[in-house]
């Protein structure tokens, strides 16, 4: 029938905000390894709180040593990486206190990371906090919002 009935295999996902702040567009990250998407695309967060929360249902990938960043896989494939701070590596992990393990199964709200946000503020270069898509050649489209009033910051459509 030439493909005329053929099923999508597309996937959408909606990424919550995983910290409570002011969103921003990831080419305004004070790091160029974010802000020219090296890692991957994305956007960032000024957090107005130290509580970081899956915004996403899926698999935690890693969780750094430093306990300033996480990996997760969504239910959808798409890899995300949430990267508290930056130059927060330099704490080595004072500060901040991990609820979650790698191989945990996530939903989103739960409680991943808290952190303190007055010594990120004073010991660390930035605040501001990246969320990153670091598998985008995956991805066939990322719609990236910026109201505060949408429950989610960005819409991922995989081709699977």
């Amino acid at each position: 029938m030439l493909g005329l009935f053929k099923q999508s295999k597309s996937k959408e996902l909606l990424i919550e905000a995983p910290i409570k702040g002011r969103l921003m567009d990831i080419s305004e990250v004070p790091d160029v390894v974010f802000s020219q998407k090296m890692v991957g695309d994305g956007m960032a967060i000024e957090p107005s709180e130290g509580r970081v929360t899956a915004p996403i249902e899926g698999i935690v990938l890693q969780v750094l040593d430093s306990k300033h960043a996480i990996a997760l896989k969504s239910n959808e494939g798409v890899e995300l990486l949430i990267h508290i701070g930056i130059d927060t590596v330099d704490l080595k992990g004072e500060g901040f206190e991990v609820f979650i393990n790698v191989g945990d199964k996530v939903k989103v709200g739960d409680l991943l990371i808290l952190f303190d946000l007055e010594k990120v503020k004073d010991k660390a270069k930035s605040t501001i906090t990246p969320i990153v898509i670091t598998n985008m050649e995956e991805l066939a489209d990322l719609e990236k919002s910026a109201h505060p009033q949408n429950q989610w910051i960005m819409r991922a459509v995989t081709e699977r």
